[in-house]
């Protein structure tokens, strides 16, 4: 019999009502759960939610800072002294009115040349942090570190940049004399006129509530930073006076009403600048994940364990081949792809959709990475399948298969998709179970610069898609060449 010919006898005899009933509902839990979540989560703005702001290469991104600025032509820069560096930090409710001093570590205030005051356009900026030192950053994703350390009156810390063309070049000093490079960046098509001067802001701080086994859940408290600067010089092109704006929203929250408003004071050559938010890529507070609405992976996934470990356990026989067992692997894992690629295909961008329809800002998902969830969470479902079927052929007991089945594959998952057990936990189940393969559906991309819960239940795996999947596909080859031999040794000692 031909291999064509044997392929289309199993799938005659796969193809029980059944069967395929279960696999369409797994395909339709997948759908209506992510389609129940897009439609439920609402704007809660009273009107419309102003849009996150997006760079120049099409990332949303966060850009809220206060800024003291003035004109700067193609040619020229600025040079500060910076002698303090504060902050303030607000716990959530019910304590609104306990407030600490304090920095969280990426507080940032320091000096910037942008491509005017629309946030989400080009910049550069040098600058101290609360805990990382100084540092050079530029258009949201790019960080270089300078001196670490932290500046005070004792300590003051000289910052200059330059501009010259599209050529931005960030330097500091000790003293003012002394002069060390700390990075250069290039910013296409600077207009002839860009914003040069002071600014501040501060990221939300994060810490973890402990819940469920030891998981953990994010609690955010609004903080604010303030930079003292002296000695400052424009030079080079400068043209106007000084203008003192927010980038983005600011003195909106009852903190920020009630309390200390942010903003610029100028007294006696010493300049103050206080502000809240950040400048760098958009975390998850600002934009959803879209792997969120593939919500229903954990429901399809059990069906698809249960479907193909009954089958692989009932479906064997002391004559069958190996090559018959093969088959039936290929069209097993074939329908399991299709029924995944119908509902994910349909779910992630109708989805997507429907969020952006309802004012939710949405991270952005290029191309390549959208495809990859696409095809690769189907994919996934087809392994996770050959895996239950071939520990079927090897128990050759359903109910002992699906038991070990759903604990290798479906409990893992599902544990560590909510902050249930502690992060570390989590982490090495993904590392070492065949739920690893389901790294393929992860879109969120850590950077240092940005604090977050970079965890397993925020959407965060611990190894890159391609090395899950090589975890998920290793299991899989042993599964199924364990199933092989238990199936020779049989027919063996029928004959």
């Amino acid at each position: 019999m031909s291999t064509t010919e044997l392929l289309r006898r199993e799938w005659t005899a796969f193809r029980r009502p059944g069967r395929l009933t279960a696999l369409a509902a797994a395909a339709l839990t997948v759908i209506a759960l992510g389609l129940l979540y897009a439609f439920g989560d609402q704007s809660s703005c009273p009107g419309p939610c102003p849009a996150a702001p997006v760079a120049s290469d099409g990332a949303t991104v966060s850009d809220r800072f206060w800024f003291l600025h003035r004109d700067l032509g193609r040619e020229g820069s600025i040079t500060v002294r910076m002698t303090a560096m504060t902050g303030t930090i607000t716990y959530p409710p019910p304590n609104h009115d306990q407030i600490v001093s304090g920095l969280v570590p990426w507080a940032k205030a320091g000096i910037i040349i942008k491509d005017g005051v629309r946030p989400g356009s080009q910049y550069a900026a040098l600058m101290m942090t609360g805990g990382h030192g100084v540092r050079f950053q530029h258009d949201y994703r790019h960080d270089v570190s300078g001196d670490a350390g932290k500046v005070s009156a004792e300590s003051p810390r000289w910052l200059r940049l330059t501009r010259s063309d599209d050529t931005i070049t960030g330097f500091e000093s000790a003293d003012g004399k002394q002069w060390r490079t700390v990075a250069t960046a290039k910013l296409d098509r600077l207009p002839d006129t860009v914003q040069v001067g002071l600014f501040a802001t501060s990221p939300g701080d994060r810490t973890l509530r402990k819940v469920g086994l030891g998981g953990a859940i994010e609690e955010v408290r609004f903080t604010q930073a303030v930079g003292v600067f002296d000695n400052v010089a424009v030079e080079g092109g400068a043209t106007g006076g000084w203008a003192s704006d927010p980038v983005g929203e600011m003195n909106h929250t009852d903190w920020e009403k009630h309390h200390n408003a942010s903003g610029a004071v100028e007294k006696d050559g010493i300049i103050t600048v206080s502000g809240t938010g950040d400048i760098g890529p958009l975390g998850e507070e600002g934009a959803r994940s879209v792997e969120k609405t593939l919500s229903g992976l954990t429901v399809a996934l059990i069906i698809v364990l249960i479907v193909a470990a009954r089958y692989g356990a009932g479906g064997v026989r002391k004559a069958a081949s190996g090559r018959v067992i093969a088959a039936r692997a290929v069209v097993v894992g074939a329908t399991t792809f299709v029924t995944g690629l119908v509902a994910v295909g349909v779910v992630f961008p109708l989805s997507i959709a429907i969020l952006k329809g309802n004012g939710i800002p949405v991270q952005p998902v290029p191309v390549l990475t959208g495809t990859r969830v696409i095809l690769g969470v189907p994919a996934v479902l087809a392994l996770c399948a050959v895996l239950a079927y071939g520990l079927g052929v090897w128990l050759r007991r359903s109910g002992a298969t699906i038991v070990v089945g759903l604990s290798l594959v479906a409990l893992p998952y599902a544990v560590t998709a909510v902050p249930l057990l502690p992060d570390t936990v989590s982490e090495w189940l993904l590392r070492l179970t065949p739920t690893a393969g389901f790294a393929v559906k992860q879109t969120m991309q850590e950077y240092p610069q940005v604090t977050a819960h970079y965890v397993p239940s925020a959407g965060y795996f611990p190894l890159p898609w391609w090395a899950g999947l090589a975890v998920l596909c290793a299991y899989t080859v042993i599964v199924m060449r364990m199933a092989l031999g238990r199936n020779r040794a049989a027919d063996i000692d029928w004959r």
